[in-house]
């Protein structure tokens, strides 16, 4: 099997737009699901529902792939699952460098899904002496100080990192140095890269910020939404009063305790 540090992907050279790549990972998860269930052909609403993008977007993404379904049939579930892996590179072996093996990093180690999409972790790099050796997700773990030798000598093309924020832009430094042109950045720092070097940032924190958004927006519509004007309580603050008021009979009011 083909390394990637040899077979680029070919979506930027076939003009294929970015937001259309980033939705591509969605139908390959929705298509794989069919798949594995065994269903011959799906129609681009059913996908789209599925994928969660308006068919009319999914129609559009897949004319840039030069798929266009069959007109009361759909689309192949199959073929649709080999040509999205191949415009995405999955069809290729992608070897991966896991930099700082923390509770995320071994987490990521130990994550099965790499494998049956593509990826190998060709090693787990860490700058602690004390981690030097240990066995990951059945790897032994390798000091930083060998991290180019690692890089060459496994063809790596893509490197992960978990680090903590203060020593993740000298990691991604010497990653670009030794040839890395992919990074998944999950610290919580914006890194600096040269021209021609991507990054995709991982950031939990702010994903739960943004929920926690929508959150408050969600209760404060409640509020509003009140019958008559009277300002309704949202419904799981209502649960937990309603726990706290009923007795053990679901009537009586509880007492606290002196």
């Amino acid at each position: 099997m083909a390394t990637g540090r040899n077979h680029r992907p070919a979506t930027r050279s076939r003009g294929i737009p970015e937001a259309t790549v980033a939705r591509l990972p969605l139908y390959l998860r929705a298509l794989t699901a069919l798949s594995e269930r065994s269903v011959p052909t799906v129609s681009s609403e059913e996908l789209a529902t599925a994928a969660g993008v308006n068919s009319a977007k999914l129609r559009k993404d897949f004319s840039y792939l030069g798929s266009y379904g069959t007109r009361g049939v759909g689309y192949d579930v199959e073929y649709l699952v080999y040509q999205i892996s191949r415009e995405l590179g999955l069809t290729q072996d992608w070897p991966v460098v896991i930099v700082g093996i923390g509770n995320l990093g071994a987490a990521l180690a130990n994550y099965g899904g790499f494998a049956s999409r593509g990826f190998r972790v060709a090693a787990l790099i860490d700058a602690d002496p004390a981690m030097t050796g240990r066995q990951v997700a059945g790897m032994g773990v390798s000091h930083v100080d060998d991290l180019e030798q690692i890089i060459q000598a496994n063809g790596v093309s893509i490197g992960v990192i978990t680090t903590p924020g203060g020593a993740a832009q000298q990691v991604c430094d010497r990653l670009v140095a030794a040839g890395i042109t992919s990074i998944l950045n999950f610290a919580p720092t914006v890194l600096s890269v040269p021209e021609g070097v991507d990054v995709r940032k991982v950031d939990l924190s702010i994903e739960l910020q943004i929920l926690a958004f929508h959150e408050q927006r969600k209760a404060a519509d409640e509020l509003a939404a009140g019958r008559n004007g009277t300002p309704r309580v949202p419904a799981a603050v209502e649960r937990r009063a309603g726990r706290a008021e009923d007795g053990p009979e679901g009537d009586i009011p509880a007492v606290m305790p002196a």
